[in-house]
């Protein structure tokens, strides 16, 4: 067998392998899914635990099909976001940058703080620190999209509120990550602040762009097939993130803002058509997620992963129950926003991405992976049954 032959029977062997590897994943997450749909949760926290069982350390070791469920998992993030933006009209967005500010700095100060005290108190760098109060801050875009479609809350009058907290949130990331890279990496300070600059100019511009021109956009968008639509927007939003993410902003955010720049036909039809990719990728996405962690590796930061769970999940509810309060929403809806702040992901595993290099990296990470488990398990959960927590 000549050398050429021989490459490409290695190459088909891998394919098959990882054909057969992919195939029985998705197999198991249709069990998965069908099993919360019979139980009346969602499907995450099924999800997270299956990656447990077939990541690194796992009871079957997935390895022919990683790259393939990498990328998968990061578009399942953008088509999360790209989903969110639809269910979210512009003005919405202005009406809630005014009136989220002063939840989002509560936000901050109750989310952001436990993480920094216990960096502290571990004795970690001051680095390491700000990277674990990031960890605890910033709620998951991605996993409160899929709750809400999962429980039919996108139309609850406190589900604004919800959002306007993640939006708040989100443009936070555009000045933090790369605030929090430069202290990783000990850049100058002049460096750190053109860094941050151009992340605000970057964030600024799409902004303005897609709430400017978005109706162009949705009229031309609706002129062809479905299908000309479908490759138009997911061309759309994986290139718009694509350049957020190589000027220092979240890709998240850009695919957040395709789909808030559309409207109209444009937005309806767009969110039908992708509704079924997003479930796809989605569930690929929480599977990589825990995918990655090898559970011998839990066991010896459970405790202050599960201390600050319970510590930043009372922050979260505090929080939804007050900016909900300040929009009229009555006692039920209020819990329904504090309990559906309470899972962190995407983020959180960015951050601590940015602290591999720290001593305290190896550390930092199986934290942030126990915290962001728990967190992801009770908060679909107690927003289930967020109803019975409180009288109306």
């Amino acid at each position: 067998m000549t050398l050429g032959a021989q490459i490409l029977a290695a190459t088909s062997s891998e394919a098959a392998t990882a054909f057969v590897e992919v195939g029985a994943i998705a197999i198991g997450l249709s069990f998965l899914a069908l099993i919360a749909s019979r139980v009346g949760i969602t499907a995450v926290p099924l999800y997270l635990m299956a990656g447990l069982a077939f990541g690194d350390g796992g009871f079957i070791d997935v390895t022919a099909s990683s790259d393939f469920v990498t990328l998968t998992a990061e578009i399942g993030v953008l088509l999360l976001l790209l989903t969110l933006g639809l269910e979210y009209s512009s003005d919405e967005l202005r009406t809630g940058m005014r009136t989220g500010l002063l939840p989002g700095l509560l936000d901050m100060v109750l989310n952001f703080t436990p993480g920094l005290i216990l960096g502290l108190l571990l004795n970690w760098s001051t680095p390491a620190a700000i990277l674990l109060g990031g960890i605890t801050w910033v709620s998951s875009s991605g996993i409160i999209s899929k709750v809400l479609n999962d429980l039919g809350r996108l139309g609850n009058r406190e589900t604004p509120t919800v959002l306007n907290l993640l939006v708040i949130e989100d443009l936070a990331m555009a000045v933090y990550l790369p605030v929090a890279a430069a202290l990783v990496i000990g850049r100058a300070p002049a460096d750190t602040v053109w860094t941050v600059a151009i992340a605000l100019v970057t964030v600024v511009v799409i902004l303005w762009g897609g709430l400017t021109f978005g109706h162009h956009l949705s009229r031309s968008l609706t002129i062809g097939s479905d299908e000309t639509m479908l490759l138009a927007v997911f061309g759309l939003t994986l290139v718009v993130a694509g350049l957020a993410q190589q000027l220092q902003v979240s890709a998240a955010i850009g695919a957040f803002l395709v789909g808030l720049a559309l409207s109209g036909e444009a937005q309806r039809r767009t969110r039908r058509l992708i509704e079924p990719l997003r479930d796809l990728f989605a569930a690929v996405f929480f599977v990589m997620f825990s995918f990655q962690i090898n559970p011998a590796d839990l066991p010896p930061v459970l405790l202050p992963a599960l201390g600050l769970a319970v510590l930043t999940s009372l922050g979260k509810v505090a929080t939804g129950w007050w900016a909900a309060g300040r929009a009229g929403v009555g006692r039920r809806g209020r819990m329904r926003a504090g309990t559906m702040l309470i899972a962190r992901g995407e983020f959180a595993i960015v951050v601590a991405a940015l602290g591999a290099s720290l001593t305290e990296g190896p550390e930092l990470a199986a934290l942030a992976a126990a915290y962001v488990l728990i967190t992801d398990a009770i908060g679909p959960i107690s927003t289930k049954f967020a109803d019975r927590l409180v009288r109306a």
